[in-house]
C-alpha cells in the first residue's frame, strides 16, 4: 500500500463513541501499532498500509482520518496561504466530490461556511473538475439510525476543526462509517450499531473461546457480531473505502491484505453462538442478516421467551441489550422483566457471565446480581453503560 507523496509516516486517528477509546486501543495495539488514547479515539503514527489494516480490523471503531495539516491563522489570509501548501491531489482525483465539515469554536474565524469556501478555492487551484458537496448528509453518529450513511458515495471527506485559532485538517479514510459493515439490511425495533455490540463484547472479555447467548437478539447484530470474531472474520471485508478512492491506492497490495485475512478465517465457530427473540419478525431479520454476513450456519435463532432459555453449564457469555424504559411509565413495566432475566440466568445458567448494556440503575437491581461497571458510552443518543456479573446459581430452581 503506498503512502502519499508526503513523508511515510502518517499521523492516524482512530474515532470512537465515547467511552469505547480503551478497546479501540487494545484492537490497535493488536495490530502490532503503538498508539495514544485521547477522549473520542485513539491515534498512531504509521505507513499508509497501518491505516489500510485498521479500516479492515477495527470492530469498535467510527472512522479512521488521517491529519494532512494543522496550523494558526486569525485571519483569512493566513488561512489560504496555508490551505494551498496541503497536497490536495494526494487524497482527491480528477472529476470526484469533495465535502468540507467545518467547526469553529473560540477563534477569530467563525464562520464555518466562509472557512469551507477557502479550502474549495485551494483546491480547484491543485485539481481539476472537483464538484463540492454543500448539503452533508446526516451524520449517524448523531441519529443513531444505522441506515444512515456519513458521505455522499465517492465524496471524499475532509474534517476541518477551528479551535482557539487552530486549525487541524484531516482526511475521511473510510467513507461509509465504520460499523457499515454491509450484511445489516434487515432491522428490528431499536437496533443496535454493530461497532457497539462488538464494545459489548470485547469490553466484557469475551474472545470467541467459550458458548454465547443472546436472549433478547433483536435483529442478531450482538450473536452476528460475536459468530464474526470467533471464525477471526475482519469486520471490513466486505467493504470498500474512501482510500480505495485515492490517486495513491494500491489496489495490489490491499488485495494482499483482503487474502491473508481471509487465509487466517476459520471455517466454522468454535463454540455454540444462539440468539432468541419473542417476536417473528426479529427473528426473520436475524437469519437474513447473518446469511449476508456469511455466518448463517454458525449462529442458531429460535423464537421463544426468556423464561424458555435452556439450561447450559458455565463457563459462557449471556450478551444483551434490554429494553431501556426511557419513556415514562416503562419503568415499572420492565422490572419484572429484569427480575426474571435474574432468576434465569441463576436456575439455568450458572457459572455463566451476563453483559447487559443498560441505562437505568434502578432496572439494573432487580436482577439480584453483582455488576460491574465496564464503560459509559451512548445509544441512539441514550446514555448507557456495559456492566457485567458472574452468574451464580439460585439455592433453589424455578418452579417447572
Amino acid at each position: 500500500m503506498k503512502s502519499p507523496k508526503s513523508p511515510n509516516l502518517l499521523s492516524a486517528f482512530a474515532v470512537t463513541a465515547p467511552g469505547l477509546e480503551p478497546i479501540c486501543a487494545a484492537e490497535l495495539a493488536a495490530l502490532g501499532l503503538r498508539t495514544k488514547t485521547t477522549e473520542g479515539g485513539v491515534a498512531w503514527t504509521g505507513p499508509l498500509e497501518s491505516v489500510a489494516r485498521a479500516n479492515l480490523w477495527l470492530r469498535t471503531a467510527t472512522r479512521v482520518v488521517i491529519r494532512a495539516g494543522e496550523f494558526k491563522a486569525k485571519a483569512f489570509f493566513e488561512l489560504e496561504l496555508a490551505a494551498k501548501k496541503i497536497e490536495w491531489e494526494n487524497w482527491i482525483a480528477p472529476a470526484s466530490s469533495v465535502e468540507f465539515r467545518v467547526t469553529c469554536r473560540k477563534s477569530k474565524l467563525y464562520h464555518s461556511d466562509a472557512v469551507a469556501q477557502r479550502f474549495e478555492d485551494a483546491v480547484r487551484k491543485r485539481v481539476k473538475n472537483v464538484r463540492f458537496v454543500t448539503e452533508p448528509a446526516e451524520d449517524d453518529e448523531k441519529s443513531g439510525n444505522s441506515g444512515k450513511i456519513s458521505t455522499p458515495e465517492n465524496s471524499q471527506l475532509f474534517i476541518i476543526r477551528f479551535f482557539h485559532d487552530v486549525c487541524t485538517v484531516s482526511v475521511d479514510t473510510s467513507g461509509t462509517l465504520l460499523h457499515m459493515r454491509g450484511y445489516r439490511q434487515e432491522l428490528a425495533k431499536a437496533p443496535l450499531r454493530e461497532t457497539l455490540a462488538a464494545g459489548i463484547l470485547l469490553g466484557s472479555g469475551w474472545r470467541g473461546d467459550t458458548p454465547l447467548s443472546d436472549p433478547m437478539c433483536g435483529s442478531g447484530t450482538i450473536p452476528i457480531e460475536a459468530a464474526r470474531i470467533a471464525r477471526r472474520m475482519a469486520p471490513g471485508r466486505d467493504r470498500a473505502f474512501a482510500f480505495h478512492s485515492w490517486p495513491s491506492f494500491d489496489a495490489a497490495s490491499w488485495k494482499k491484505l483482503i487474502d491473508a485475512a481471509r487465509e487466517q478465517e476459520l471455517p466454522a465457530t468454535p463454540v455454540v453462538i444462539d440468539g432468541s427473540d419473542r417476536d417473528d419478525g426479529a427473528i426473520a431479520a436475524a437469519k437474513a442478516n447473518a446469511e449476508r454476513a456469511g455466518v448463517s450456519a454458525d449462529v442458531v435463532f429460535s423464537k421463544r421467551a426468556i423464561s424458555a432459555l435452556p439450561a447450559a453449564d458455565g463457563p459462557g457469555l449471556v450478551a444483551i441489550n434490554p429494553p431501556y424504559g426511557v419513556r415514562v411509565g416503562e419503568s415499572d413495566a420492565l422490572r419484572n422483566l429484569y427480575a426474571q432475566l435474574g432468576n434465569v440466568l441463576r436456575a439455568k445458567r450458572p457459572g455463566w457471565t451476563l453483559a447487559m448494556l443498560s441505562a437505568d440503575k434502578n432496572l439494573e437491581r432487580q436482577t439480584n446480581l453483582e455488576l460491574r461497571e465496564r464503560f459509559k458510552t451512548r445509544n441512539g443518543g441514550i446514555p448507557v453503560h456495559l456492566v457485567t456479573a458472574d452468574v451464580n446459581p439460585r439455592e433453589e430452581p424455578l418452579p417447572g
